[in-house]
């Protein structure tokens, strides 16, 4: 059984050179296959996850409890003054 695509993907065959889309789900042949070189494009090997890969519950024990990140306050904003404009003498 070969590997599933976990995304479409636009490919050009190898022999012909005709464009094909292949979509989710599908089983390409090995000339396909070695053409598709994003990793993000297959579904995980089911052999590299073992045999309850989509039932996973971490034991609460084992896991560590990460503590947040203490926020601070903002900072009160200085007060503005109001902004005076002088005007320039007039030479006489």
């Amino acid at each position: 059984m070969g590997r599933r695509l976990a995304a479409a993907v636009h490919v050009q065959h190898p022999k012909t050179n005709e464009w094909l889309i292949l979509q989710p789900g599908e089983e390409p042949d090995e000339e396909l296959a070695a053409v598709i070189t994003n990793p993000d494009a297959w579904e995980p090997d089911e052999d590299e996850e073992g045999e309850d890969a989509g039932e996973v519950s971490p034991d609460p024990e084992t896991v560590p409890l990460s503590k947040p990140e203490p926020t601070q306050e903002p900072a009160p904003a200085p007060e503005a003054k109001p902004r005076s404009r002088t005007r320039k003498q007039a030479d006489a």
